[in-house]
């Protein structure tokens, strides 16, 4: 990691530069040093909250810190765990009464996206669905919040792990018809894996309405290949 400060609004930077080998990155210092006022602080250790370890096999990321302050935040840390982020039972729909806690459920909300985003995909569903529902909030939704939570406690130590290889890349697609009860729509999810880990996923709700099983997988396949690209 290096931190680089620039004159005349004396600002701060951190740059992180990634290389193969330790050697490539010395041409990089070199010129970033004769433009700023810079200083290497050598391997990065955490970045926005994701821990990086180095084994001599490959590299992990992971985020056990920002989970254990998301479950003391939210009072869960000391809470029963469940082994699943969702219970495919669940019946979810639009609350049409009082919201309850709403911006408390925004929070967690807006905590356990930034958390899927990084380095955590099987929460990416529960997530993704629990999140429309962040202006009409009630009990049922809480449920599932809560046991979202509970899972994060039972998987605190999970990450991705990066081995190198395979080198090729795999991609996976899939839907869920009709997994909306409120406008009858599906939800379409792929995931890519490099090196051994993911790279790349995505769970979300499609945006037209379709007919049949078939339909709405084309519909998630034809996501899924645009990110591909």
């Amino acid at each position: 990691m290096l931190v680089i400060s620039g004159a005349p609004l004396n600002l701060w930077e951190e740059v992180i530069l990634s290389a193969c080998h330790i050697q490539n990155r010395i041409p990089y210092n070199k010129f970033l040093g004769s433009k700023f006022d810079m200083k290497d602080l050598g391997e990065t250790e955490v970045i926005l909250e994701i821990k990086i370890t180095r084994t001599p096999n490959g590299l992990k990321l992971s985020q056990e810190y920002y989970v254990e302050k998301i479950l003391r935040k939210f009072e869960h840390f000391d809470c029963k765990p469940v082994s699943t982020p969702y219970n495919p039972n669940s019946q979810l729909k639009k609350n049409r009464e009082h919201s309850v806690a709403q911006i408390e459920y925004a929070q967690i909300i807006g905590s356990l996206m930034y958390l899927m985003n990084c380095i955590r995909p099987d929460i990416a569903y529960a997530v993704g669905k629990l999140s429309q529902y962040t202006q009409s909030s009630n009990q049922d939704h809480w449920t599932v919040v809560r046991r979202v939570l509970k899972y994060l406690r039972d998987t605190i130590n999970y990450g991705l792990y990066y081995s190198g290889f395979p080198s090729v890349l795999e991609g996976f697609s899939d839907a869920n018809w009709i997994s909306d009860l409120d406008e009858m729509k599906s939800t379409s999810g792929y995931v890519f894996i490099l090196s051994g880990s993911v790279v790349s996923w995505k769970s979300a709700k499609q945006t037209c309405v379709t007919r049949s099983t078939m339909v709405t997988e084309f519909i998630a396949l034809e996501k899924a290949s645009s990110e591909a690209k």
